[in-house]
């Protein structure tokens, strides 16, 4: 049985969740008709028991692939920082560095000092900054960057990690 990296049965698990979806809608439709009473029912080129098997076949490979896949993503590991991390935190760790990023940007933009709104007359209000926006937006930047970098490395092991699933019926 000829092997797929794991890079690429992420990219298959997507094309069959798909074709469930599609087969799912196909039984939809072979399932009834609509024919003038005393009509002979016209013969179908599916019936619904061949979408069935069809079915369930996807369905099988999917968990197939699906465990394999999860175990590929917690017995491997990738080095980053000094740490070494399976690929399922690695993932984890590249979505909270993205996270973090973003909402270090945010305080990256802020003003140090601004004059909000105010409802009341003759009380002017101030909302200051604790923090060093210069400092929050470098920081931020520089999270992402590690975040790029662990995110490659992640596709890099991905391509190197080969799984036992035949690929033929679908690529």
């Amino acid at each position: 049985m000829p092997n797929i990296s794991l890079a690429e049965a992420v990219k298959l698990k997507s094309l069959l969740s798909k074709r469930i979806h599609e087969l799912e809608e196909e039984m939809d439709r072979v399932a009834f008709i609509e024919i003038e009473k005393g009509s002979k029912v016209p013969k179908q080129v599916r019936t619904l028991t061949d979408v069935e098997l069809d079915l369930e076949e996807v369905r099988k490979d999917f968990r197939l692939l699906d465990k394999l896949m999860y175990k590929a993503n917690i017995e491997n590991e990738i080095a980053f920082n000094d740490q070494l991390f399976t690929i399922v935190e690695a993932i984890e760790l590249a979505t909270q560095l993205r996270a973090k990023a973003r909402k270090y940007k945010v305080y990256g933009t802020a003003p140090k000092e601004e004059f909000p709104y105010s409802y009341c007359e003759g009380v002017s209000l101030l909302k200051v900054a604790m923090f060093d926006p210069e400092m929050y937006r470098l920081q931020g930047l520089e999270i992402e960057r590690q975040a790029n970098r662990l995110s490659n490395l992640i596709n890099a092991k991905n391509y190197s990690i080969e799984l036992n699933f035949d690929s033929e019926k679908y690529f």
